[in-house]
């Protein structure tokens, strides 16, 4: 039989399946609780909203929204976007030219990873950190250097003593540091504003440039918000990722790049006419006329109430119901969609796995986000999806499938 394997390029040898969808599959079973994904709840879709817009478009602008557009992006729904980035970033000066619209985020990345990395570059990700991240920047053979985190996001110290030491051993130093800096996927954890100025200074000091990927920071239901990365840099090094994904709806696919350094604009726009010519102009009219109406705001302020129901429910429930056992611990996210679960040392949430979908629970196993096969006594849940009475039947499942098989430490070898 035909071996088309021998033709393949060697990025795409490269490339494996994402570890959280094989998984998904094991959880399509009866019953089934699952904290696995990452999805919005779809009682949060604008739809009758959705609906009129799309409507009186067509009435209007039918032909222009079903034809091709310009790669960087709809100029109205540029202009949107620049209004809706001034509330959060005041200080920040953008014109048209710093922002190019991408088909979400996770084209962001991608061409990102186009840009930067040539095979062998090192690149520099949070342990743990986006799976979806890892998968695109993996795709051009990149060599990833992990950074650790804790409760105030990545640790800054840490980058810098990494890239001393790799400057010291004559080793390059990372193309670019990625960070998810409110309400970290997978961990659920906010950077400090102290660590966003550190980042800034190291990227500063040694010439790097950052990618801030801000998916969720609308998403907060307590505490006050922190200023992004993008609105302290002022020269240059940052380009940062948003996505209407999770505030307005995921179907639309829109998302965007935007940074202060246009030349970065530019060079993306140009590897993005190579990709797909242009977003959508009919999905993009529509998010512009979404914006145009104030429509976003109150979006954003009614899924704030209805997940702020859910992680508050979470919370509870994981004190509830999980066993006292050393070393079980999980973070408590101020927003987002996700909190992170660490089992004690001696557990492996990777072989857990099976046994909390045998009792109808799922989760997504913490060694996915780890770029050094590590964390495999993690476990990702998502709380966003979820209905309220299945998150407490789902961790009341879990907290068993735990203390069930929470044995005994094995005793180190002599």
């Amino acid at each position: 039989m035909f071996n088309p394997e021998i033709f393949y390029s060697e990025s795409a040898k490269s490339m494996k399946a994402s570890v959280i969808r094989e998984l998904l599959k094991l959880t399509r079973k009866p019953g089934i609780i699952s904290f696995a994904g990452g999805l919005p709840a779809p009682e949060t879709f604008p739809a009758e909203k959705i609906k009129e817009i799309t409507s009186s478009l067509i009435e209007t602008k039918g032909s222009l929204m079903m034809q091709y557009g310009p790669t960087e992006g709809d100029p109205d729904l540029k202009e949107q976007i620049l209004d809706y980035l001034k509330e959060d970033n005041p200080d920040v000066e953008l014109t048209q030219d710093n922002i190019l619209v991408t088909t979400a985020s996770q084209q962001g990345l991608d061409i990102i990873g186009k840009l930067f990395i040539n095979p062998g570059d090192s690149i520099m990700v949070g342990l743990p950190s986006y799976l979806g991240a890892l998968q695109a920047f993996n795709a051009y053979r990149c060599e990833f250097i992990g950074a650790p985190l804790d409760d105030n996001g990545i640790l800054t110290d840490e980058i810098e003593k990494i890239i001393k030491e790799r400057k010291k051993n004559n080793l390059s130093i990372p193309k670019f540091i990625y960070v998810i800096p409110d309400f970290q996927n997978p961990a659920g954890i906010c950077m400090s504003l102290e660590r966003r100025k550190a980042l800034i200074k190291i990227a500063e000091t040694y010439n790097i440039t950052i990618i801030e990927d801000s998916p969720y920071k609308e998403l907060r239901y307590e505490g006050k918000s922190i200023p992004s990365i993008l609105s302290l840099d002022k020269n240059g090094h940052v380009i940062s990722l948003f996505t209407f994904s999770k505030t307005m709806l995921p179907g639309l696919r829109l998302g965007w790049a935007v940074s202060r350094n246009t030349s970065y604009i530019q060079k993306l726009t140009i590897i993005k006419q190579a990709v797909d010519l242009c977003t959508p102009p009919f999905t993009q009219a529509i998010a512009a006329e979404f914006l145009k109406r104030g429509f976003l705001k109150s979006q954003i302020k009614n899924n704030v109430a209805f997940y702020k129901q859910k992680q508050k429910a979470m919370l509870e429930v994981l004190d509830k119901y999980m066993p006292k056992l050393e070393g079980l611990k999980w973070t408590k996210p101020e927003g987002g969609m996700f909190l992170w679960l660490t089992l004690p040392e001696h557990m492996n949430a990777d072989e857990l796995f099976v046994k909390a979908v045998d009792e109808k629970v799922a989760y997504v196993i913490g060694s996915a986000f780890y770029c050094n096969g590590k964390g495999q006594n993690t476990m990702r849940i998502n709380f966003s999806y979820p209905t309220l009475a299945e998150i407490e039947e789902g961790i009341k499942r879990l907290a068993n499938v735990i203390e069930k098989n929470a044995g005994q430490p094995k005793e180190r070898s002599k």
